[in-house]
Parts: structure tokens; C-alpha cells; sequence
């Protein structure tokens, strides 16, 4: 089966009634994970951003106090994972100052972590690529969000 643009499904979104609306979201919902998420901070947590933001810091320090310190290879595949879930939730929401603020708190995380990331090229690449990353973001935003993120990225 090959899927329609998004243009045919807002076409025929709006021919749908309310209730047949209401029925095919839940039942996306069933589907996967990422749409409940979706669903999820559309309906409960975009009203409010800050919470938002300091529910996935919560979460981040979870996973990072959950990471096997054993090995490099243990950490670097545990901060890829944390990368990921955290790159999931920024889709999530349409403003560029989450994006940032999360990005930002995360190469925190990952420069303060023990045992130090500047034993592991590998880490550390990561950690320069997500400073890059960031700098490209924060141009984009208002003036003084720039010069405000710009102080925490030059603190990194």
C-alpha cells in the first residue's frame, strides 16, 4: 500500500465528521507508540512548554543515572539511545526554544558525566557535533533568546 500526500489526507480530513475524527485517532493511537506520544503532548502538554521540557529533563536524568559505566562501548551506546529518545521528543514540539534548551541540558548531562567523555574520541565527537548542532539552532531564534542560549553554549 503506498500513502497519500498530506495534502489528499487534509483534503479528506475535512469531508470527516467529528466523530469519525475522534475514531481515527485512537485508533492511530493503537498503532504505535510514538503516535500515543504524539497525541500525548498535543492534548495534555503543549498548553504548557516549561512543564514539558522539565518532564523530559526528569526522564534524561533517569536514563543517565541508568547507563553501564562499565566499558566506553556501554556508554556510548546508552548516550545514542538517550540522543534518540531525546531527538523523538523535540519532533514533538514545534518550538525552536525546546529544541535548544533540551540540546543545551544534554551536552551538559554528557560534559559532566564521570567517567569524562574526553577519554572517547567517539564521545567526544558527539559531544562537538551537538555544539555545532546548537549553534546552527540558536541563529535562528529571536535576538534575545541568541544571546541568552549563547552564554550556556559558551559556558560548554
Amino acid at each position: 500500500m503506498k500513502a497519500v500526500t498530506v495534502k489528499e489526507l487534509k483534503q479528506e480530513l475535512n469531508n470527516r465528521s467529528a466523530k469519525e475524527l475522534l475514531e481515527l485517532c485512537l485508533r492511530l493511537s493503537k498503532f504505535k507508540k510514538e503516535n500515543k506520544e504524539l497525541l500525548t503532548y498535543l492534548l495534555f502538554e503543549a498548553a504548557d512548554e516549561r512543564a514539558y521540557i522539565e518532564s523530559v529533563k526528569r526522564e534524561m536524568d533517569e536514563q543517565f543515572e541508568q547507563i553501564n559505566k562499565k566499558s566506553y562501548y556501554f556508554i556510548r551506546k546508552s548516550m545514542r539511545k538517550i540522543l534518540t529518545n531525546l531527538r523523538k521528543y523535540i519532533r514533538y514540539s514545534p518550538k525552536k526554544e525546546t529544541e535548544v534548551e533540551l540540546l543545551i541540558y544534554f551536552c551538559t548531562k554528557l560534559k559532566h558525566f564521570t567517567p569524562s567523555i574526553h577519554k572517547s574520541t567517539r564521545l567526544q565527537n558527539l559531544y562537538n557535533r551537538l555544539i555545532e548542532t546548537i549553534r546552527k539552532k540558536i541563529t535562528a531564534l529571536h535576538e534575545d533568546l541568541q544571546y541568552d542560549y549563547g552564554v550556556e553554549l559558551d559556558a560548554l
